[in-house]
């Protein structure tokens, strides 16, 4: 009887084992299903930009007031395309605030120079500025919750999070269970102080944008805006406050004492007296573009500008199609009929795209695209994305060029950097501009890839700027050539690669230059997965 029990045991053991991972699985899913649900948008405070007549009323304001007094309807462009610069820029900007400072950013990093921007933002509260800071979620590192929730708790500070994540470590958990809504992110990147002035472009806020890493140096290009470009970049910033993808910090990260904020004050001590923040603290004590523009001496190209933004219900995949950014610059850009320059790191053109690409090329408009090398992309799996459409392009007379990364080259440092709209070589580029018959430009957060056309919110404006479009044009026929390798197909259809030495010697490649097998196959496995739609 007693082995008749242990047999039958022994039989039923593994279906019962199956069975109790079966539900223990079942168990598992729906804890964390329960765990990931945001909790109900409570109550939020309601705050606006401010009106034209409290703008005009900062010192911001009665700066530049007589220069729009004589460019009405015109807007102010400054481009910012040196690291150094373009953070110093940001830190005089928060500083010349009076009232307001709205601050919006995908990615912040927990490094040098985000704590030193979030301890200018802190400032900025303690002297009575309204600061109102909304961030992507998925572009702030866990460690960085107790100074935001501490920020959050500053009674002229508010935090809020944008499409947010509940499980706080590890955040990848939540794609798990709610991919759907996740993989939608806030991709825009916006500082204006006052309603007055803007800084906008391709910079997130962390050491590799403003050159200040050893690793890779991103080539980035932002704009300083005053006038009605600004005035826009405002009221957009209430739309993405206001929207329902937006939560108030104190509904996310967990609670903190109010003395949290002495652990931002020692970051921000220790960041100054780093000896990697010398070039940064002394760009400061330097004449910035912002300092300029308040004692009226800093030359501006004056222009119509248009701002295009997503609806930020994009991030909830029920935007109209005809609110989307890529709509938006067709209606207001239309089609080239001469040269269309465009720039962008992750260049991933589609079927659809290289498809239009190539139809502007064969009614003879010249079509020139910069986008990152294998060796200088920071994503390999979106450079498989471009190299699959690579040949098809080619052959459809589109020009194609892939920034270099020159090892060594100005890394770690803002030296160099910045002479033309891409920054300089040894850098992994991050500029999303383009340039259309030399008459407009736009500069923005958007890629050309499925994920900005269809899932990020994306932000930029439309320059009517000669002067600027002529640059990028210019950029393109002197120094892309010198930073860059130039993709052909051979007689047989065979990719290769050609650069300029220093003496201008045309060196062939007949492989991705400077790349290893194992690079190139990775991107070759990631082209053959159906992944396009996602990068």
């Amino acid at each position: 009887m007693q082995r008749s029990l242990i047999a039958l045991a022994a039989n039923e053991l593994p279906k019962l084992s199956a069975m109790a991972l079966r539900l223990y699985a079942i168990a598992l899913a729906t804890c964390l299903a329960a765990c990931q649900e945001l909790p109900p948008l409570a109550e939020r405070t309601q705050t606006t930009a401010l009106t034209s007549e409290q703008a005009r009323s900062t010192q911001l304001g009665a700066a530049v007031a007589a220069e729009l007094a004589t460019h009405p309807d015109f807007t102010g462009i400054d481009p910012l395309s040196n690291p150094l610069d373009a953070f110093a820029s940001r830190v005089a900007l928060v500083r010349s605030a009076q009232r307001t400072l709205d601050v919006q950013y995908y990615i912040w990093r927990n490094d040098l120079t985000g704590t030193l921007l979030l301890e200018e933002l802190r400032e900025a509260a303690d002297r009575g500025v309204r600061v109102r800071l909304l961030l992507d979620d998925n572009g702030i590192p866990s460690s960085l919750d107790p100074t935001l929730a501490a920020l959050n708790g500053h009674p002229n500070m508010e935090v809020r999070l944008f499409n947010p994540f509940v499980t706080r470590k590890p955040k990848a958990i939540g794609f798990v269970t709610d991919f759907s809504r996740l993989n939608r992110r806030m991709h825009n990147k916006s500082l204006t102080a006052d309603g007055v002035a803007t800084i906008l472009g391709g910079r997130n806020i962390g050491d590799e944008y403003f050159g200040a890493t050893d690793g890779v140096v991103f080539a980035d290009l932002d704009v300083l805006a005053i006038g009605p470009a600004a005035t826009d970049v405002a009221h957009d910033f209430d739309r993405y406050w206001a929207s329902a993808s937006s939560y108030p910090a104190s509904q996310i990260l967990p609670y903190v004492a109010p003395d949290a904020l002495d652990t931002l004050d020692r970051a921000a001590l220790a960041a100054r007296t780093d000896p990697a923040a010398a070039e940064y603290i002394e760009s400061l004590r330097k004449t910035t573009d912002v300092r300029r523009l308040l004692d009226g001496t800093l030359p501006l190209e004056w222009a119509k500008t248009q701002l295009v933004s997503d609806d930020p219900a994009k991030a909830q995949g029920t935007a109209p199609k005809d609110t989307l950014i890529l709509s938006q610059l067709h209606e207001i850009v239309g089609d080239p009929h001469r040269e269309l320059d465009l720039v962008s790191p992750y260049f991933v053109p589609g079927k659809v795209g290289t498809e239009y690409f190539t139809r502007l090329a064969a009614q003879g408009v010249t079509v020139r695209v910069l986008t990152n090398s294998l060796e200088a992309t920071d994503v390999s799996a979106v450079h498989s994305g471009y190299a699959r459409r690579r040949v098809a392009l080619l052959e459809g007379g589109v020009e194609l060029f892939e920034l270099r990364a020159a090892a060594g080259a100005n890394k770690g440092t803002g030296k160099g950097a910045g002479s033309g709209p891409f920054g300089s070589s040894g850098s992994s580029l991050h500029a999303k501009t383009f340039a259309v018959d030399a008459e407009r430009v736009f500069v923005g957060s958007v890629n050309f890839d499925p994920r900005s056309a269809n899932l990020n919110t994306e932000l930029g404006l439309v320059i009517d700027s000669p002067v600027l479009a002529t640059q990028i044009e210019k950029a393109f026929w002197t120094r892309v050539p010198q930073l860059a390798y130039q993709a052909h197909l051979d007689e047989n259809g065979k990719l290769y690669w050609t650069r300029l030495s220093d003496d201008d010697t045309v060196i062939r490649y007949d492989t991705e230059p400077n790349t290893k097998w194992n690079q190139r196959l990775s991107v070759w496995f990631f082209s053959i997965l159906p992944i396009e739609w996602l990068l």
